[in-house]
């Protein structure tokens, strides 16, 4: 089947200038990248459906970004996707109206998923789930498309392929149908990238990854890729107990109580590493 072409969720936003990072010395502790991969050229990862998608990269050169991040051990393990971490000189989540630098970063190979760590706690951590919903099931996006906090709502089309850029190797992800948005609005949803979605039992499902710039598909990270990049950092001691979404209603009280928790929170990339 011929590829669909999807727009990035980089987040190119002018919020990012008016953060300050904060750190304890002058220069920061260097940030450490791992890569985690469990591909390899006798295993590799089976494809889940002949349905693929392109994802469109970027060609200008790297630039300052925002994504969203989301708590999942309450010891300060964040999960974001990949593409926002990616290149970056340093990483700081959003905490009190600063970017508060983190130390660590394990990057999938597999899927668009990262694994932040080291300098921000959460006093409370989000559910994840390996399973996938089945088709036709509603999906709770959540995240800061243009740098606000936004709830999407999707319908599950189901499990399908993407690939990132020329040359790149196909990832597992879940296609969405989207529905609605509050606030309401129909402009691009970059930003919300890194995200978690939901699924009606109250698992965290996947990590937002890309999406059309115009109303139409979202792409997720595969459940399945997601937790075996969360089991491999061994930084996750926790599992959070999950509570089914009783409607629209309910989904969008806990996302803005997760917000006002600091669960799901702004992230953002700082390229360059000079003074």
């Amino acid at each position: 089947m011929a590829g669909r072409r999807f727009g990035c969720l980089p987040g190119l936003l002018g919020i990012i200038l008016a953060l300050l990072w904060i750190s304890e010395v002058t220069k920061p502790t260097p940030l450490h990248v791992e890569a985690f991969d469990p591909r390899s050229p006798r295993r590799p990862m089976p494809q889940w459906s002949d349905e693929s998608f392109v994802i469109e990269e970027r060609t200008e050169a790297p630039a300052d970004s925002m994504g969203t991040t989301f708590a999942i051990d309450r010891d300060g393990a964040w999960l974001t996707a990949e593409h926002v971490t990616h290149g970056c000189a340093r990483v700081g989540i959003e905490q009190g109206g600063f970017a508060r630098p983190v130390s660590r970063l394990v990057e999938s190979r597999e899927a668009d998923a990262a694994l932040v760590r080291g300098g921000v706690a959460s006093d409370h951590a989000l559910p994840l789930s390996d399973r996938m919903p089945p088709p036709g099931s509603v999906g709770y996006h959540m995240g800061f498309p243009g740098g606000q906090p936004t709830l999407v709502i999707s319908e599950l089309i189901g499990a399908a392929r993407a690939r990132r850029g020329a040359g790149q190797d196909t990832q597992p992800v879940l296609a969405w149908a989207e529905h609605a948005r509050i606030p309401m609005g129909d402009g691009t949803l970059s930003g919300i990238s890194g995200g978690p979605v939901f699924a009606e039992d109250g698992h965290v499902v996947g990590v937002n990854s890309a999406a059309t710039d115009r109303r139409g598909r979202i792409l997720t990270t595969a459940p399945d890729a997601m937790m075996r990049l969360v089991v491999a950092s061994r930084a996750v001691g926790e599992r959070p107990v999950a509570y089914p979404f009783l409607d629209l209603a309910d989904a969008h009280a806990r996302f803005q109580s997760w917000l006002a928790q600091g669960v799901i929170r702004r992230i953002f990339c700082d390229v360059d590493d000079g003074p």
